[in-house]
Parts: structure tokens; sequence; C-alpha cells
């Protein structure tokens, strides 16, 4: 196909036509909650403290350690006497600590978590707050429920206060707790109140004190997950403020050499890019693109997955922070992820480039250019079904924007056939846009001159066989759009001519 400047003009009257930068955005941040509605989260939500890893917890307890039962420890805790909360404390610690089946819900039922709390308010006594801030961050890992439990029984306020405890293992318990805390409402769906009280309440500002200090790499790894967890939920986004205050440590803690740090850092700016474009542009500000991209390499699957993810969610963005990603190298690095051995990178890659194909032609020519359309039809061919329909997209964005000539070398890729071969799919959607595609490329077709050349390419495809059969879908809208493809492309003329007019080959 040559390129027209008339044509082009008429290519705007059709169905993929005519739609500004806006629109097509619309369609990125659409198809991105797709994607995530679609895939469970891989970060943990929470996670429970079954063993603390600290060499040396808090000072000499005061008693030695007891076995108690369920009805001791009741009564043990509601003493007054400090060593007897403590052994209650601890025992009850132990209990909610066994991998199988902790008894959250007899605790509370039990009415123990107000009195947990208290004694996390008792600094003369650090091993008791150590222990009752343990035994509070494992009852807040279970349901949503248990958490509300911890939360109504007045946990947080004390919690941020033991941020500033002398004894860095009561910290490092505390900083356990808020976090899950904080993730309780993406469990619940009611919205992101407890993050927004933590938040509210000046944690960051006490988290972010560790950072530069000098603590383990335990102790980071927990600062590093709940600063995750409080980037986490978009009903609403957190303030803008808080992004503000915790963007330069996890700007930091990027060139950190942990795989943990790395992983929770990069789930952090994931949850920052999602869909919003302020904190986008918060985050892109920071220069931080280069260094995702470079993690987009990593061989460990932990960093790859929220690294990919991070920089899928900018190019949902403007066209200006997509640029910015394909300045930042995205696109020399997306043909080895969609040839990635697992499933679920070569989805997250396509779905990543079908938003940079649905931006505008200077976009689709630097996809071109870095040789990503054969990837993409390798993908159509032989990819899980889950991720040929990202492939889908991706060709159905890409014609969206294009230009004549960027529409031939789409075609000349082989895109066609593996398209065709999608028609017998069970899924209505991806079959409508797939002749919605076909459609599209052959009115172009009649404008050059070369509908009889995609026409003989289309039914050595078996496209022509497909298409007939679908007319007799159970789906009305694919009969329909079917029907119209026969009748428009491919009726017989009154001489018995399969294909109107004679025009050059493609």
């Amino acid at each position: 196909m040559s390129t027209l400047d008339v044509p082009q003009e008429r290519l705007r009257k059709f169905k993929y036509r005519g739609k500004d930068a806006s629109v097509r955005r619309q369609q990125r941040v659409a198809m991105s909650l797709e994607l995530r509605k679609a895939k469970k989260d891989e970060q943990a939500l929470k996670r429970r403290n079954i063993n603390h890893s600290s060499a040396v917890l808090v000072p000499e307890a005061p008693v030695k350690e007891v076995n108690l039962t369920l009805e001791e420890i009741i009564k043990s805790a509601n003493s007054s006497d400090p060593a007897l909360c403590f052994l209650a404390t601890q025992a009850a610690r132990k209990m909610l600590s066994q991998e199988r089946n902790p008894p959250l819900k007899v605790f509370i039922e039990a009415g123990l978590i107000p009195r947990l709390v208290e004694f996390l308010k008792l600094s003369p006594h650090p091993h008791l707050q150590f222990e009752a801030a343990w035994a509070l961050t494992n009852i807040a890992s279970g349901t949503s429920e248990h958490t509300q439990a911890v939360v109504k029984a007045g946990a947080i306020r004390p919690l941020i206060k033991l941020l500033s405890s002398p004894h860095v293992t009561v910290c490092e318990q505390a900083a356990w707790a808020l976090g899950n805390i904080a993730v309780m409402e993406a469990e619940a769906g009611d919205g992101p109140e407890f993050r927004d009280i933590i938040i509210s309440n000046k944690a960051i500002p006490h988290l972010l004190t560790f950072i530069s200090s000098n603590i383990s790499i335990t102790f980071l790894r927990i600062i590093t997950w709940t600063l995750s967890n409080l980037c986490r939920n978009k009903n609403p986004y957190p303030c803008k403020e808080a992004v503000r205050q915790m963007l330069p440590a996890l700007i930091h803690l990027l060139s950190h050499h942990d795989s943990e740090i790395l992983s929770d850092t990069c789930w952090a700016l994931s949850y920052l890019t999602e869909g919003c474009d302020k904190h986008t542009s918060q985050v892109v500000d920071t220069g931080v693109l280069p260094r995702l991209v470079e993690l987009m390499t990593s061989s460990e699957l932990n960093i790859l997955t929220p690294s990919l993810r991070t920089v899928g969610n900018v190019v949902t963005g403007t066209d200006y922070h997509t640029q910015l990603a394909i300045d930042a190298g995205m696109l020399k690095v997306l043909p080895q992820l969609l040839r990635h051995p697992r499933s679920s990178i070569q989805k997250e890659a396509a779905w990543a480039l079908s938003n940079v194909a649905a931006g505008p032609r200077h976009h689709i020519q630097q996809l071109i250019m870095c040789d990503l359309l054969p990837p993409l039809v390798a993908l159509l061919k032989n990819a899980e079904f889950k991720v040929q329909k990202e492939a889908v997209w991706t060709v159905a964005n890409f014609i969206t924007g294009a230009s004549i000539d960027q529409l031939s070398q789409l075609v000349h890729s082989g895109v066609l056939g593996p398209l065709i071969n999608l028609l017998t799919a069970l899924d209505v959607r991806i079959v409508i846009i797939i002749l919605d595609i076909i459609s599209f490329l052959l009115q172009v077709s009649c404008m050059q001159s070369e509908k009889e050349s995609l026409c003989v390419l289309i039914e050595e495809s078996g496209g022509l066989d497909k298409i007939e059969a679908l007319q007799l879908h159970e789906n009305q809208h694919i009969g329909r759009a079917a029907l119209k493809i026969i009748e428009n492309h491919f009726c017989e003329d009154e001489d018995g001519n399969s294909f109107p007019g004679p025009g050059p080959r493609v």
C-alpha cells in the first residue's frame, strides 16, 4: 500500500477513526482496569509473623515463658501485675502464631484485643509492648472482620507511637501490624479508610526515618512492604501529599540489592500509577523510568512482574508519559518479554504494547522500528488464549491511529492468518473485534485499489469460509458483522467474478 494524502483523510470516516488522544487514553485506562480485575495480585496483601527473625528481640523478659490455657490467658491478661500480663500476652502470641488455623476468632470473642491495645501504651514494659504488637499483627493478618476488630479497639495510634520506641524490634513489629491494617479494605471493598487513618496520623514520616538508618535487612523489608500497602487502593487514591512524602524513599529503595525490597518498591509504584494521571506524573517526574525498564530485564519474576506492570501503567496515561517510557527504552525490552516462557509475562507485555499502539502515529512507528510486529504475530499464532486476546487488542489499537503505510506493514507482517484462525474462538467480544479489524482493512484496501489482493489473502487463509460460517452465529452482532463483510467485499458480480476490479497485489 502506498501513502496517499486524500485516502488518509477519508480514513477518519471509519469505525476506528476519529478518536482523539483523550478518547484513546480512556480506552487504555479501561483496558488496564479490565486486565487488573482479571489478574490476581501477586504481592501478598497481609503477612503473619510465625517466627520473629531478630536475634535479640527486646530487653530481657521479666519472667520465663510458660504455657497457658485460653482461660488462664484471659485471666492473667486482666491482671494488674505486668509480669502476669506479659505471660498471658506471650502465650496468646504463641497461639496466634500457629501456622494452621490460629484461634483469631476465639481471642476476639474473649475480648482480649482491647487489653492488647492497652499493653501497647506501657512504655516502661517494652517486652510487653513487643508481644502485644506481635499478637495484634497476627490478628490483623486475618479477614477484614479480624482487622476491623483491631482497629475498633483503637490500635492504630498506639502502633504509630511505637514507631518512636527506643527498641528497634518494637518499632519493627509495630510497622508490620500497620502494614496489615493498611490493606484491610483491599479485601473488604469498603474503601481505604484505615489506610488514610494511618496516613493522617503521621505514620509516613516515622516509617521513612528507618530507611536512612542502619537497620536490619528484615526490618527494611517490612518498612518497604508497609509503604507499598500505604500506596494501595484507588477509591480514592492516597493523597498527593502522602505520595510526595513517600516517592523519594521509594526511588531510593529502587537502588537496593535485595530482591524482596525491589519487588515491593515496584509494587508500590505500580499502585500509584494505576489509572491516576496526577500520581503517574509525580512518579515519572522523578526520572525513575530508566531504572524500571532496567528492572524489566530481571531474571527474577518477583521483580520483573511489578516493574513491567508499572511501566505498563505509565503508558496508559498521556502521550507524554508514553513517550517518556519509550525514551527510557521500554520498546527495546518488550520483544524479549513477548517471548518470555511465562504466559503471565507475555500477557502483561502484550497489554503494555497495546497501550503504546493506542497512541499517535509516531509511537506506532517506534513500535514498528523496534521490530515488535514479529513477536506480536507469534503470540497470535501460538500463545495461550488469554495472551492472544491482548495481542488482538494490540492490533485493534494499532489500526486506530496507524497511517496507510503502517497498516501495510501490519498486513505484510503476517497478522491476518492468525487473526482469522481466532475467528473460531468462543469469546464473543474477541470475534467481534477481529471482524471489525478485517472489515476496516478491507475498506482501506478499497481506497488503495488493493481490495482484490487482500480478499485473496483472506480467502487463502481460510477466512472466507470462517466468515461465511459466522453469519449463522447465535450472537446477532457477530452474524451481522460477518454478513456485512460478505455482502460488501465477497459477493460475486454478474459475470461471476469473486472480487471487484483488478488491482495491484499487496
